[in-house]
């Protein structure tokens, strides 16, 4: 029996919303998708048991922080993430192109090497070259690897947004030769552009130039507007190839998200879940509920009576409400979880929406609750 390789496809359309089908070795993943994110190695807060009752197909690890702990000694001893964190399904790893940005101040850029890094732990000087990049992703044992690349800040200065497509052109042609010709997992381009309809075509043409198993939009949640992102895309992701996975990084918000499939995007990762769930901030169908304020100290309804999920709709929102006066652990974990739960009913719902034709319907009933 032939083992499964990597693949797309895309099963229906309504209008740019797409509803497609991921095949990898280790499950599919329906899309459009959400990506529960465990940089470190742990979606925080949440069991992964609990994280495969939710409907989650896949999640995200981070190449930067995975290197540095528990590092590709430990990671190769396991044979990879999955087995180290007891996850046995898809695992897309980020590059570590989002430290590059969000850890400037720690490294220096160079073209021809990578990113010169100084430890934000201890110092240490290190290289993350595109190949190394690759290098790890694969001591990670990731199912989707994507490329290295240069994600700047906001910005228009476009001399700045052509010299990162220039690095991150080059660095993607090296991280496809070190990526090698594996069928069973894949590697992702990203294209970089910031709001400039005309550079983020570059970027993408020398991408499909190139030849990658998805297309990733990079360089956006850096602080621009909804509005403006929604535009951003709707240039862009028309021209990405039709039979390709198509991955917006980073969002986002439930609205984010339902503008995003409105523009064609098939994937999608963010911490905002279980960030939010730390903060006592929660996500329901009736939009978003903060549990810290005093009108819930004496609610007694659950935040989601239709889950029996680890008894979380056994617990009220009063419950809820002490717990995160009280700054008790059990809060961020009942919360977190909700939330990706939520996520994920949210997601299996905008799938069914586009099967059936009435997607617009269903956007235009909770794109303003969130």
């Amino acid at each position: 029996m032939k083992e499964l390789e990597f693949s797309f496809e895309l099963i229906t359309q309504e209008e740019k919303a797409r509803l497609g089908i991921i095949t990898t070795p280790r499950g599919i993943i329906d899309t459009p998708a959400f990506m529960p994110v465990g940089t470190l190695g742990t979606v925080k807060g949440v069991f992964s048991e609990d994280l495969l009752s939710t409907g989650s197909q896949i999640i995200l690890g981070n190449t930067y922080h995975l290197m540095i702990r528990p590092g590709t000694e430990t990671l190769d001893l396991f044979g990879g993430l999955h087995n180290f964190m007891n996850w046995q399904k898809p695992i897309l790893t980020d590059s570590g192109g989002f430290q590059i940005m969000s850890l400037a101040k720690l490294n220096k850029i160079d073209i021809n090497i990578g990113a010169v890094f100084s430890s934000h732990l201890d110092g240490k000087k290190f290289v993350l070259s595109p190949e190394k990049s690759i290098q790890i992703q694969k001591s990670i044992n990731s199912d989707i690897l994507m490329v290295l690349d240069e994600c700047p800040k906001l910005t228009n200065e476009k001399e700045k947004l052509i010299s990162a497509i220039e690095i991150s052109t080059n660095w993607a042609k090296r991280c496809k030769t070190e990526f090698g010709n594996n069928k069973k997992k894949a590697l992702f381009g990203i294209v970089q552009g910031g709001l400039d309809k005309s550079l983020r075509l570059d970027s993408l043409e020398k991408l499909i130039s190139i030849g990658f198993d998805g297309y990733a939009m990079g360089g956006l949640a850096v602080g621009e507007t909804q509005e403006q992102m929604i535009n951003i895309l709707n240039d862009t992701v028309v021209y990405m190839p039709k039979n390709k996975p198509r991955y917006l990084m980073g969002v986002g918000t439930p609205s984010d998200i339902l503008g995003a499939v409105k523009s064609g995007i098939d994937m999608f990762d963010c911490v905002m879940p279980t960030r939010s769930g730390r903060t006592g901030l929660a996500f329901t169908w009736e939009g978003k509920v903060n549990l810290r304020n005093a009108k819930y100290q004496n609610d007694k309804s659950p935040l989601n009576k239709n889950t029996s999920l680890r008894s979380i709709n056994m617990y009220s929102k009063s419950y809820l409400n002490h717990l995160i006066k009280t700054n008790e652990i059990l809060a961020s974990m009942l919360i977190s979880l909700h939330n990706i739960n939520f996520y994920q009913e949210f997601m299996l719902e905008i799938r069914n929406s586009i099967k059936n034709g009435n997607f617009n319907i269903f956007y235009n009933k909770y794109i303003n609750k969130f």
